[in-house]
């Protein structure tokens, strides 16, 4: 059953709307057809595709851009639906029900990471050559931000883009490159100059059948096994002077904005799939006995259960305010970094005691809840370390040591 916010109860799930936008039958239909979809193209193929270690990107993106589900959010001229972030949500929502982390990851970088900063910087022709066969699907779209050493750290990257003539030429490396072995395009952020490290990035739509582009090499996960996850490479890599996203030095700003949507996409994925989490263990503990009764029964299960609903929905509370707030179109990012901060400190709680209640069987790969224990422990790492919320915030605080 679908989680659309709600109180478990043991033996059913209420619906309890505390939502500050009003969803719409617009946004319930958007809902009910990529579920549909997902579970007839998508989950039958999930254990496969994780026993693999990755999934058919280009063809389960060509299905998704098929049935517009790749350009929600995105301009209509290009083949978009041009709604606004609150659709956009609810996808990232009902993708928590695909039986893969890993899918779900790599389809929000195709959506809503490496393509934002495209949609509102690029210029037609790159949209023409880039953002319209990424929301149709044709084409894989990566983000190359983190690199060896740096990872959150984005101010400090090494990669660099040298004019010469007519081409940029690029050399270093990007690490942590999710659709990165089957991407076609990446969504590059390098060193266009010397001295601020805020103000001498840049962003360029990079090619990767260009020469002297390189796959390094996949890397072994501890989750989100679907998803390859990329060391990329390169070296004199020559790409048109055109190919540059925006004003040169203004990379840095617009990968920080970009980033707001991001935080937010994740929380959406992280709530939904702790409903998940939750729902089943509640099914699972209701018939579970163990020393004459359920293990739902036991005053520290039920408690316990009860507390993580609680942590649950003042999340889903704060998540719908950053999407109210983000569709007035106000400066979200103190309220989107405490959603990811807190959004992914509770996955790793709840996952964590979700599986303890399943006993012997949350220890084995058969059960949903020991995939979501590894899959969501990436969300206090990725997109941004906990670490790292907390800098932001302490700097809006202006309790940081920066600011004082």
């Amino acid at each position: 059953m679908i989680r659309r916010g709600g109180i478990c109860l043991r033996n059913s799930i209420k619906l309890h709307q505390i939502r500050n936008f009003t969803p719409t039958a617009e946004h319930e239909a958007l809902r009910e057809n990529l579920l549909k979809l997902i579970e007839k193209e998508i989950n039958p193929h999930c254990a496969k595709w994780e026993e693999q270690k990755s999934f058919p990107a280009h063809e389960v993106f060509k299905i998704l851009g098929d049935a517009g589900y790749l350009g929600i959010s995105k301009p209509v001229e290009y083949g978009g639906m041009g709604l606004d972030i609150s659709y956009e949500a609810v996808a990232a929502e009902t993708y928590a029900y695909i039986n893969s982390g890993g899918v779900g990851m790599g389809i929000g970088i195709q959506c809503d990471i490496a393509t934002p900063v495209l949609v509102k910087h690029g210029t037609k022709k790159l949209k023409e050559l880039f953002l319209r066969p990424t929301i149709s699907g044709e084409k894989v779209a990566c983000l190359g931000v983190s690199e060896v050493g740096g990872g959150s750290d984005v101010a400090s990257l090494k990669t660099t883009a040298r004019r010469d003539g007519d081409d940029w030429v690029i050399n270093g490396g990007k690490m942590w490159t999710t659709n990165g072995a089957q991407a076609d395009w990446m969504c590059l952020l390098a060193n266009t100059s010397k001295g601020d490290h805020h103000r001498n990035k840049s962003q360029f739509c990079v090619p990767m059948d260009t020469p002297g582009v390189a796959v390094h090499r996949v890397i072994d996960k501890m989750g989100m096994h679907a998803s390859d996850t990329a060391e990329i490479t390169f070296d004199n890599v020559r790409i048109p002077h055109d190919h540059i996203i925006g004003e040169e030095g203004k990379g840095f700003t617009y990968q920080m904005q970009t980033f707001q949507n991001e935080r937010i996409y994740i929380a959406a994925g992280t709530i939904a799939a702790m409903d998940r989490c939750m729902a089943e263990t509640i099914e699972y503990t209701s018939q579970r006995q163990a020393f004459g009764k359920s293990i739902l029964d036991n005053q520290y299960v039920h408690y316990k259960l009860a507390e993580f609903q609680t942590e649950l929905e003042c999340v889903r509370a704060l998540y719908y305010k950053c999407i109210d707030d983000y569709i007035a179109g106000e400066d979200i990012t103190p309220l989107a970094t405490m959603l990811k901060l807190k959004s992914a400190r509770l996955a790793r709680q709840l996952t964590d005691g979700c599986l303890q209640f399943w006993g012997g069987m949350g220890y084995t790969d058969d059960v949903l809840v020991s995939k979501m224990f590894r899959d969501l422990r990436l969300m206090s790492i990725g997109g941004g370390a906990d670490e790292v919320m907390l800098s932001i915030l302490c700097k809006f605080m202006g309790t940081s040591p920066d600011m004082r």
